[in-house]
């Protein structure tokens, strides 16, 4: 057995067990605090994504520091404290969304949380009495949080969404689960059936590993993941097992170019992984591209439900 492979195998079972550990502490917070969250606010259920805004947390540093060194490659170098704590702030913004007394001023939070990081990049520069690679330090700093902190917004807003109607969608953490689920068996499914069947290449100058015939069995395989997620709308409700297909399709694709946006970027840096923490994956980076960018498509599917 390849030594890749062998390290997929040994690390990613380890991976999905810290996982399901994090998303079960996130379910029972929910039960444990139901009964507050009805006498203080009237809700019919209790604080959702303590679980998950932890596992968000841990790996935001780590992320910043990874993007950055990609970034580096190209002389844009943004603040990774900056970076880290505007992505921190970001995913709790979409946290407190769930109380109904942040969403009165939600939008206005947001927007300010954007503009405060970037004005804190620019009075950081000042504050080195420098004026060299300003704009590009601004700029750096906003695109590597948007890019962690903005995407993983969605993720953390799928999981406390309540919408007002009683037919209306309802995050939980098999929401989130099924999506990393849909996103991850896509790579599976690629992996495996372009290794079995691949002839003809993806885009050989960005990714030479991929290719058609891997891709369509990955699809395939994320439909029927999603699919059974669904439960046939039990699971994922008002989600039948059709449209738990298409949701697995298109979540997976969309997972697909998640990847080869960071391949880009890595090509751009002329690195083989964003990182080397985790063996047989490379970095954080690596492992959470495909779920970032497939969120907000995500959210909106699971919204129009």
């Amino acid at each position: 057995m390849e030594k890749a492979l062998r390290n997929r195998l040994t690390f990613g079972p380890l991976m999905l067990a810290g996982l399901f550990l994090l998303l079960w502490l996130d379910d029972a917070a929910q039960q444990w605090t139901r009964h507050w969250m009805e006498t203080t606010f009237g809700g019919r259920g209790g604080v959702g994504g303590l679980g998950l805004m932890l596992a968000l947390f841990i790996v935001n540093p780590i992320a910043t520091q990874e993007i950055a060194v990609l970034f580096t490659a190209e002389r844009i170098r943004p603040y990774r404290g900056i970076t880290a704590t505007g992505s921190a702030l970001l995913i709790l913004h979409a946290f407190l969304t769930q109380f109904p007394p942040f969403q009165k001023i939600a939008a206005s939070t947001l927007a300010f949380i954007i503009v405060f990081i970037m004005l804190t990049a620019a009075l950081r520069r000042a504050w080195a009495k420098q004026t060299q690679e300003a704009i590009v330090k601004m700029a750096g700093t906003v695109l590597a949080m948007l890019y962690l902190g903005g995407l993983g917004w969605f993720i953390m807003a799928i999981r406390v969404k309540h919408s007002q109607g009683p037919h209306d969608f309802h995050g939980t953490t098999w929401t989130i689960l099924s999506m990393l689920l849909m996103v991850k068996f896509t790579d599976i499914g690629a992996y495996f059936g372009g290794r079995a069947l691949g002839k003809h290449k993806l885009i050989p100058w960005l990714s030479p590993g991929k290719t058609w015939e891997g891709l369509a069995i990955g699809l395939l395989t994320a439909g029927v993941v999603g699919a059974i997620c669904s439960g046939n709308g039990r699971w994922l409700p008002h989600v039948p097992w059709w449209k738990g297909f298409i949701f697995g399709v298109v979540i997976g694709g969309i997972g697909q170019l998640g990847d080869l946006l960071e391949s880009l970027m890595k090509r751009d840096a002329e690195v083989k992984d964003s990182g080397a923490l985790v063996p047989g994956f490379g970095g954080i980076l690596d492992i959470i591209d495909s779920p970032l960018l497939a969120a907000p498509f995500a959210y909106l599917l699971f919204s129009l439900c």
